[in-house]
């Protein structure tokens, strides 16, 4: 039966060593800063403000002042940065006169408002993502920046911290894949690294603070960890324009909280491209590291894969990037990649532009990602109540 097959059936595909092409990106130390500013913190409730300073001072930030909600989460963070003077109140930081910029990661729902005070304090602001929960907040946002012409920013570090999604986006607008189609967006999430470890602060619940399980607290799984999917659906597409065509969440396997959400996913059309971002609390101890984040874009004239954090069973090195257009298919290590936000969002806060962040995409993202929350199906499965 197989000698009377075509050859092309009877025979295994054959793939040729030089049809694969491998590189790693060259390295390049980071540019001395050519701006410097003060910035202060307000809030530090979530971890994610560690990497949010280290990017400002990598474009010549000058961290000088802290305040924070959690005397815990306080000693650790001046055990880091020692030098820097603590604030007794949020208005001790919003309303330094020598502070040009404040950093937050406070309870997401109370990210909003602290922003909102300090542009009208004259100071720019970068919040941890999610860093609007609700209509009623963005609405504010938006006056506020047009009040006072400050700028709002969200650090989506999915995308503006991962050296393989900066160099996606070069490949991207340089036309390597041509016009992007669709963006998919695979987002899992680990509640505790390990067994027994803490996550959160002290008296916190399950590896995580009280506010991770209240939806009201951390916006909801669309609207917190989604919100960096949604950028980045943005951000590829090109879309200026977006609607949310279906969203769900579900709580599957935490009962105990039944506020929360630990599985999620939305459908999105925007005017350059579509896009589906999937989101879970499931990732298994066995990966090694948070989430085996990848993304995939879809282009008319090839598509990219980004495997951010691990390359499971393969290697446990990230920033992975593959693609494959119309002549071969490659490989790109990415690790060796300059990430450009902190300078540009400096020199963005000096020179009063949009480089680092469009501030109209970074509101946009916000926007879809709350209605994705606000509008999404409640869904069960049948097995919950076994598990």
């Amino acid at each position: 039966m197989i000698s009377a097959l075509p050859s092309f059936a009877a025979a295994p595909p054959v793939i040729s060593g030089d049809s694969v092409r491998e590189e790693v990106l060259p390295f390049s130390e980071d540019a001395p800063p050519q701006h410097s500013i003060k910035f202060g913190v307000c809030g530090i409730s979530h971890p994610h403000i560690y990497g949010m300073i280290e990017a400002v001072k990598r474009g010549g930030g000058v961290l000088t002042k802290v305040w924070a909600l959690e005397p815990e989460l306080l000693a650790a963070f001046q055990k880091r940065y020692p030098d820097v003077a603590v604030a007794k109140t949020q208005d001790e930081v919003i309303h330094d006169s020598s502070i040009q910029l404040v950093l937050s990661s406070q309870i997401a729902n109370e990210r909003a408002p602290i922003g909102i005070r300090c542009m009208k304090a004259g100071k720019d602001f970068l919040s941890d993502k999610p860093g609007i929960t609700t209509l009623e907040q963005l609405k504010e946002v938006r006056e506020t920046i047009a009040a006072t012409k400050r700028i709002y920013a969200i650090m989506y570090s999915e995308r503006l911290e991962v050296k393989a999604a900066v160099k996606a986006g070069e490949l991207i607008q340089a036309g390597a894949i041509g016009n992007v189609i669709q963006t998919i967006n695979i987002a899992p999430h680990q509640i505790r690294q390990k067994p027994g470890s803490d996550a959160g602060s002290a008296g916190s619940i399950d590896g995580r603070p009280a506010w991770f399980w209240k939806d009201v607290q951390f916006g909801g799984i669309l609207c917190d960890i989604g919100s960096h999917q949604v950028d980045q659906f943005l951000y590829y597409t090109g879309s200026t324009q977006a609607e949310v065509v279906a969203s769900q969440v579900a709580n599957v396997r935490h009962p105990s909280h039944p506020e929360f959400q630990d599985f999620g996913d939305m459908m999105l059309r925007g005017n350059n491209g579509f896009g589906y971002v999937r989101l879970d609390w499931f990732t298994p101890y066995g990966l090694g590291t948070w989430g085996d984040g990848r993304l995939f874009v879809l282009g008319t004239e090839g598509y990219i894969e980004l495997r951010k954090y691990t390359n499971v069973a393969v290697s446990k090195q990230g920033n992975n990037l593959f693609i494959v257009d119309q002549k071969e298919a490659r490989y790109i290590d990415c690790n060796n990649l300059t990430l450009p936000f902190g300078p540009q969002f400096v020199s963005d806060i000096v020179n009063r532009t949009h480089t680092a962040q469009d501030q109209t995409q970074c509101l946009l993202a916000a926007e879809l990602s709350i209605k994705a929350q606000m509008h999404a199906t409640h869904a069960h499965l049948a097995w919950e109540s076994r598990a």
